[in-house]
């Protein structure tokens, strides 16, 4: 059946729907006045079809045929063949046991299906000759389970006068309004301010027959995300880190997407052209809707977003083998560079700026007097009938209301409460500039950072040589992930640190001691310049244990193990100097407990300031004071001074140097870092 022509309102919500879409995830598309009296009319059931029923079950067909099937399945052993392994999501545990990683008992056929890959080809074969709605999605597993069905046809070479006919509706109607050509690897840059995109995001985008640059903003994305309840709170990060969130693959219009990531948080969005046919598209997705019926635990730092994704790109071409790279953690931006490693697999790159981006390059390319005019300009309209902007040439006038329309959005995004005069003021703007027959200048918009792919490994080691106080040390270093202020820039978000898993190992050679030097479990900096348009915080958080001046009496230990918390939230602005200076300040807390303290504990606040600075492309510095009072516990002070300066060898080696210097302890270090 051909859909009608507003198909795009009516049939784009059931493709979410038969997905498995979060309620969130299903906005208005493109028709808000036809859309409640269409979804009134589904959930009445009035609408027709296969959009809104399952499939209407058929004759059994030809039930000797089902045991031919299976004894030529043991006899091929097919349920040890890798293609059927991805499909159910099977991996081999250390002692060689089998095990899937699906968690929703109604993707298997067999109930010891998740365990048991020939039990579940068994039963998957048979299930095909069921009449049975099997799935969330309530239809015969040829249905439900449509890329099961057509591998095991092809290895099976099936008799279909035999096999039991059925029409797929639902299925075929999907696949149409896909219209797929070809697939692209979306990555959405890191968002400091949810812990679940900290590191960025994947996604596919499914590219459409005759889809242009302009238009490929209306295609449709598949999306793997946790399914999380409102107002969860502190609880949100803990329980996505140990897996209590299901995790869920829906479709979702590319627009909406692009919406969420570049208007509302302000992140920069990459775009990877991959090499496959449309026959490995087709089959990519027949395994798309069969993950309708599939639910996943969700763990932030392993099952995530993209660890999924690779699932879906090893069954277009299983050749890639993804997922075995990732045995502990799963960093996006590690699999782009995995995937940029294949030979041919990514065939074109595409980036899309942030509206925050575009606001600050544009501004940038105005006169001092135009900026000026900005800055009045989105605060009230009626500037347009000024003296001075009537003086401005009309292009330039076309480029001001431009960047100002751009602010006014920006900020109606970021300001609910103030929402409706953002709205008013911009619809101003808009009338006058509809006025204007003149075009803006075309400021091009270059990325802010390299491709994502070309940045460092996340995982660092490190060896240093060193002096503290009136000692030579050596010194090992080990960092799970993933970048810090002082790290090469090229591919990751600038000004921000997420360290996790850190440790070092320090050797004293006059004692002839080694000692656990310092953990960092947790350490993020997240640096966001202000300015007259931008306003968002800058914010810090540490957790862990360092090695701190024994501060008691006694000589129970001369460098004493001390654990640390440490949070504080600031400001930053950009200075015009040098490539890119960054200055800071923050005002923090912090606690300590360790047997080097009085009381063996202190909780204390204060304030750091600082600054980060890049001399040249591969050289950075970055200098900071701090000055802490401990009111409770072991009342103290605590003065710091740091400096450190990194130089970049090649994408993965660099030198630093640093000197630290708190009450009565000063330490020197130079140390050589390998990334991979």
């Amino acid at each position: 059946m051909t859909p009608w022509p507003a198909s795009r309102c009516l049939l784009r919500p059931p493709v979410n729907l038969l997905l498995g879409s979060r309620l969130e995830d299903r906005e208005p598309m493109l028709c808000p006045l036809l859309r409640p009296l269409i979804i009134a009319l589904i959930l009445a059931g009035v609408l027709a079809g296969p959009v809104a029923r399952a499939e209407s079950p058929t004759p059994s067909g030809d039930l000797s045929y089902l045991p031919e099937l299976i004894e030529t399945a043991r006899g091929a052993k097919l349920w040890d063949d890798r293609y059927w392994h991805i499909l159910l999501h099977y991996h081999r545990g250390l002692f060689g046991t089998v095990r899937s990683e699906q968690d929703d008992p109604r993707f298997f056929r067999s109930p010891v299906g998740k365990t048991n890959p020939q039990a579940e080809l068994e039963a998957t074969l048979a299930s095909f000759f069921s009449e049975e709605l099997v799935g969330r999605s309530k239809q015969p597993a040829r249905c439900a389970f449509v890329a099961r069905y057509e591998w095991l046809r092809a290895q099976l070479k099936f008799d279909e006068s035999r096999m039991p006919p059925r029409q797929c509706e639902r299925f075929d109607r999907w696949l149409a309004e896909m219209n797929a050509q070809s697939v692209s690897l979306i990555f959405p840059s890191a968002f400091m301010n949810n812990p679940s995109s900290m590191f960025g995001h994947t996604l596919l985008r499914v590219d459409q027959h005759g889809q242009t640059e302009q238009t490929r903003i209306l295609a449709y994305t598949i999306n793997y995300a946790a399914d999380v309840a409102e107002n969860e709170g502190p609880l949100y990060p803990i329980k996505g880190i140990y897996g209590f969130y299901k995790g869920y693959f829906s479709t979702i219009p590319y627009y909406l997407k692009v919406k969420e990531y570049r208007d509302l948080e302000n992140r920069d969005i990459w775009e990877y052209r991959l090499n496959f046919t449309e026959h490995q598209v087709r089959r990519m997705l027949t395994h798309a809707w069969e993950l309708g019926n599939a639910s996943f635990d969700y763990y932030f730092f392993k099952e995530n977003c993209s660890y999924h994704i690779l699932s879906l790109l090893e069954v277009a071409d299983p050749s890639l083998r993804l997922q075995d790279k990732f045995v502990l953690w799963t960093v996006p931006a590690d699999t782009l560079r995995l995937l940029s490693r294949q030979d041919g697999t990514v065939t074109d790159i595409t980036y899309r700026p942030s509206r925050s981006t575009q606001i600050r390059q544009r501004r940038a390319a105005l006169t001092p007097e135009e900026r000026a005019l900005l800055g009045r300009l989105v605060s009230d309209a009626t500037v347009t009938q000024s003296k001075e902007f009537a003086a401005l040439a009309p292009e330039r006038q076309a480029l001001v209301l431009d960047i100002a329309s751009d602010i006014l959005l920006y900020r109606s995004n970021k300001d609910a409460d103030r929402e409706a005069a953002y709205r008013d003021r911009n619809v101003a703007i808009l009338g006058v500039r509809s006025k204007l027959k003149a075009l803006a200048p075309l400021i091009p918009i270059v990325p802010i950072a390299e491709s994502p792919e070309q940045g460092h490994g996340t995982h660092r080691a490190a060896a240093s040589f060193g002096w503290r106080n009136d000692e030579l040390f050596e010194e090992v270093q080990l960092r799970a992930a993933y970048h810090d202020l002082l790290d090469p820039d090229t591919g990751y978000l600038k000004d921000a640190q997420i360290e996790l898993l850190a440790a070092s190992i320090r050797h004293y050679e006059r004692q002839d001691q080694y000692r656990l030097e310092r953990v960092n479990l947790v350490n993020i900096i997240s640096l966001s310049p202000m300015d007259s348009v931008f306003h968002s915080p800058s914010w810090k958080l540490r957790s862990g244990l360092e090695s701190q001046r024994n501060r008691r009496s006694d000589d129970r230990c001369r460098y004493c193990s001390t654990g640390v918390l440490n949070g504080g939230v600031g400001g930053a602005v950009q200075a015009p100097l040098l490539r890119h200076a960054v200055g800071f300040a923050f005002a923090e807390v912090e606690s300590n407990v360790g047997a080097g303290l009085s009381h063996y504990h202190r909780i204390g606040a204060g304030g750091t300031v600082g600054a980060l600075a890049d001399l040249t492309d591969r050289w950075k510095v970055l200098a900071s004071m701090t000055y802490l009072r401990f009111p409770i516990g072991d009342q103290s002070e605590d003065w710091r001074v740091s400096f450190g300066q990194r130089y970049t060898l090649m994408q993965n080696l660099a030198l630093r140097m640093d000197f630290n210097h708190r009450l009565n302890d000063n330490e020197a270090l130079l140390t050589i870092l390998a990334y991979f």
